[in-house]
């Protein structure tokens, strides 16, 4: 089944309530209106994930946990009111290397590219790339310039460190972390049953930025 008005409001009020006894009693909720419709989109995406990148896991149970684990949330409310998945090679990798994610919430659902939390090595990595004007950064540039869904996101450096650069390159090159993402609160378009679709093609327009990213991972690793 796709995703419906219940599921932002199973979310909503699964973060209102903040209880384990609340989500015990409407744990069946949350496996209709948020687990299988996740499952369901993650398997009907998976052709278009594998031409991507073949070694992608789109493994339904690696759906993000509902809740928070307690030992580390001091202050922090337990159950969450956002599910999301991580399409990468490996569990470990979804938050240290390049991958595409997808998630919902009560405020509509969104979706990109990039790191969870690039480290200095990566950024230095792809830096190297474009300063060198590798291929593979201008055909992520062109890929990214010729679509209009994504934004660039990251913290950025405050103080313009590459002067000398064109502006295009230091749009890229003055980035401390990096990633592209979409977020909208058309609620009819989430609904849809070929959200999937409209999503597979977003990922499949900036693909070569995914694919630089992976080319300054190697990079690192030499």
């Amino acid at each position: 089944m796709p995703f419906s008005s219940k599921t932002p409001e199973f979310l909503f009020e699964n973060h209102a309530h903040d209880s384990k006894e609340w989500f015990r009693e409407h744990k069946s909720d949350y496996e209709k209106y948020v687990k299988e419709p996740f499952r369901e989109f993650v398997l009907a995406i998976e052709p278009a994930m594998s031409k991507i990148d073949g070694k992608i896991s789109c493994d339904p149970k690696r759906l993000s946990r509902i809740y928070r684990d307690a030992r580390y949330s001091k202050g922090q409310s337990i159950f969450r009111n956002y599910a999301w998945y991580t399409f990468s090679r490996t569990r470990e990798e979804a938050t240290t290397a390049p991958c595409f994610y997808f998630g919902v919430s009560p405020n509509g659902f969104e979706y990109g590219c990039g790191y969870y939390r690039a480290d200095t090595a990566s950024m230095n990595a792809i830096r190297k790339l474009i300063l060198e004007n590798d291929g593979s950064f201008q055909k992520a540039n062109a890929a990214y310039l010729s679509q209009k869904t994504f934004t660039m996101n990251g913290e950025r450096y405050k103080k313009d460190r590459f002067p000398d650069e064109s502006e295009e390159k230091k749009l890229w090159l003055n980035q401390r972390s990096i990633y592209f993402s979409y977020e909208s609160n058309d609620f009819k378009t989430m609904y849809r049953t070929d959200l999937y679709k409209i999503v597979a093609k977003d990922f499949s327009d900036i693909s070569p930025i995914y694919e630089m990213l992976m080319k300054a991972e190697q990079l690192k690793e030499i």
